[in-house]
């Protein structure tokens, strides 16, 4: 992180809201992260987007208990469609302690915690795993599982993480 910015900067929707960049946290928005989540002048756009949103989130929480459905991506995409069409969606969304720290690290540097990918990539592998084993008379099925694993490991391997620099 760098050394003039604070720990935890919250990309919130614009002018400001009470509890985001005010007084209880105290966190500043930078002209950036207001312009990223500006919401969309259009009410019919923005009906669209807190449906896919909320489609997104459900998903993303369905996605923690079913293996092999991502939560992280769906997470992501809720936080993009929201931060476009309420700011009350966007603030709760960004406040959850659970999911609100990874959004802003996808938000401001397009990086994912190393110990996050690690437990990620751990608990895919795990239920996967767990699949196969369960699938034993059907191998395509199986292969199919291996090959989807693989891949997403892979892909979430290779984002960066800053608080583990590339080696």
């Amino acid at each position: 992180m760098d050394q003039d910015e604070p720990p935890y900067v919250i990309a919130c929707p614009r002018r400001g809201i009470p509890g985001v960049d005010g007084p209880r946290s105290g966190n500043p928005v930078t002209q950036r992260e207001s312009q990223e989540s500006e919401l969309h002048p259009s009410l019919v756009v923005r009906v669209v987007l807190l449906t896919l949103g909320s489609i997104a989130l459900l998903l993303g929480i369905i996605g923690i208990f079913l293996p092999g459905l991502p939560t992280t991506p769906f997470v992501l995409v809720a936080a993009a469609c929201y931060a476009r069409a309420s700011e009350s969606f966007y603030r709760r969304l960004i406040e959850n302690p659970t999911v609100g720290p990874l959004i802003v690290e996808w938000r401001r540097h397009h990086s994912i915690p190393f110990r996050i990918k690690v437990v990620a990539i751990t608990l895919m592998s795990l239920t996967i795993c767990v699949s196969i084993w369960s699938f034993s008379g059907k191998p395509w099925l199986q292969g199919l599982l291996a090959f989807i694993g693989v891949a997403t490991a892979i892909v979430l391997w290779r984002i960066p993480s800053r608080d583990r620099p590339a080696r």
